[in-house]
């Protein structure tokens, strides 16, 4: 059974189906597992046993009756805390929303279900998903399973806590700002970060009050698994037009446009002067081109078609405008005053509460920005580059709003934190899906994950990259201790 819990979520389903096992015994192996291994990464913050069990139950029954089954059938999952799940206890992480209990599941959420999963558990995330740490007011500090004194990252950190530790077999998790895609470098788990607009949104509460309609610039909704298989499957489950749309809209996401390593066309842009990468993890990555280029791939290095410093300057101005919506009436107006006094130089509040005429000629310059990676991508088919600029780092809780303070160790000198939004750019601004995989660990034994980013709508020639990629390199490793 131990291994068991370490399975893809698709292997877990077929055992379902298959008999092996029943959805109730594995729902109470993992909740064994959470009862007796959470407490090292506090990961899996609130539990609905009585509604997973009787989930599990009615699972057990349908195969038992040769009911057709979903692609998810009877395995249990985890959520993230910024999705509201009915009956449970919804947060965001935030005080704001501490004692909400959510009376519907989110969209994403119910997709999951529809396809047969047991949602048995919410994951722990920063408040709002404003940060790439993990902790709260509400359900304190989750730590990485690699090394307890670091981080798991975030937003998702509890999500990729959870699946590297084998507290869960699938999750949901959300990324505008790398909150898919840094927890799972950090923890040495899949990600993958959608195009933006294929996967339903609504009944999010990171940063938006329960039942918020309004949706989030950049903001996207997708699966975290330990296996690039279960990117796959996730993307089949969630991605699909939303309820409003769903009466005449189809999704139709191509394949990938190649199958085998040989074939495909990849570009590699692993460093850069603008935002330098730890040395450490530059040499792991270079280690994954020698696998590909052995496979018989043709592999171009060099910058995207868009450099890192005028990525940012388009990047962070919309995320800081997209955060300006979290902040609470009173903390806004005030910015509102300070924005004043910084007058046409701009700063910090002026981004948070920016005018809708320079929001529209920001989106302006995105717009001209996805035109020149579309014609990018006409002759790559995609481009692998770093997640961040470090592996997991310790945990910093000091109070650093504006992340003035706080600092990252890269090459043995401090960078400014900031500098984890800048590798997250090119895929979030200009609204490509972008897989993460694990490719190997630092000398202290944590783990590197590879960003590998695609043309808008060609999700699955993410997936399928990462897929092959773990054929040759390998993939998912359990940490030591569970």
């Amino acid at each position: 059974m131990t291994d068991l819990a370490f399975r893809s979520a698709g292997q877990l389903a077929a055992a379902v189906a298959a008999k092996e096992v029943s959805s109730v015994e594995l729902l109470d192996h993992y909740l064994a597992r959470v009862e007796r291994l959470d407490p090292k990464v506090n990961a899996v913050v609130a539990r609905d046993e009585e509604g997973a069990r009787a989930a599990a139950l009615a699972a057990d029954r349908a195969v038992s009756r040769g009911e057709p089954l979903g692609r998810l059938h009877g395995v249990p999952v985890t959520i993230k805390d910024s999705l509201e799940v009915a009956g449970m206890r919804t947060t965001g992480g935030s005080t704001r929303w501490g004692h909400h209990v959510s009376t519907s599941d989110a969209e994403s959420v119910a997709r999951l279900r529809n396809a047969g999963a047991i949602v048995f558990g919410k994951s722990n995330m920063p408040p709002d998903a404003r940060d790439w740490q993990t902790y709260n007011e509400v359900y304190g500090t989750t730590n990485n399973p690699w090394d307890p004194t670091r981080g798991p990252g975030g937003s998702s950190g509890g999500s990729a806590a959870a699946l590297a530790a084998g507290l869960t077999g699938l999750e949901l998790g959300g990324d505008s700002a790398g909150s898919i895609r840094v927890p799972a470098h950090f923890c040495g788990v899949y990600g993958l970060r959608p195009s933006f607009g294929i996967v339903p949104r609504y009944g999010s509460v990171s940063g938006h009050a329960p039942g918020t309609l309004a949706d989030f610039d950049m903001a996207v909704l997708g699966p975290l698994g330990r296996h690039a298989d279960d990117l796959d499957l996730g993307l089949d489950v969630l991605a699909g037009a939303d309820h409003d749309r769903a009466p005449a809209w189809r999704l139709e996401l191509p394949p990938a446009r190649s199958s085998t390593l040989r074939e495909f066309r990849v570009a590699a842009w692993l460093d850069d002067p603008f935002c330098p990468v730890d040395s450490e993890l530059v040499a792991i990555m270079r280690t994954v081109l020698e696998a590909v280029r052995a496979e018989g791939a043709v592999v171009v290095e060099g910058e995207g078609p868009v450099g890192l410093e005028e990525t940012m300057a388009l990047y962070q101005p919309l995320l800081m405008a997209q955060s300006g919506l979290v902040e609470p009436d009173e903390s806004y107006a005030g910015l509102v005053e300070r924005a004043a006094a910084e007058g046409a130089a701009g700063g910090f509040a002026s981004d948070l509460t920016i005018r809708f005429r320079d929001w529209h000629a920001l989106d302006e310059r995105r717009q001209h920005s996805r035109r020149r990676w579309a014609e990018f991508f006409r002759d790559v088919d995609v481009l692998i580059c770093p997640v961040s600029p470090t592996a997991a780092f310790p945990h910093d809780h000091r109070p650093d709003p504006g992340w003035s303070v706080r600092t990252l160790r890269v090459n043995g000198a401090d960078r400014p934190y900031r500098e984890m939004l800048t590798w997250m750019a090119p895929s979030a601004v200009n609204h490509l899906p972008a897989a993460v995989a694990p490719v190997g660990a630092t000398r202290d034994g944590l783990p590197v994950g590879i960003q590998v980013i695609a043309p808008y709508l060609h999700d699955r020639t993410a997936v399928e990259f990462v897929r092959r990629l773990a054929e040759v390199i390998g993939g998912f490793r359990r940490p030591p201790g569970f």
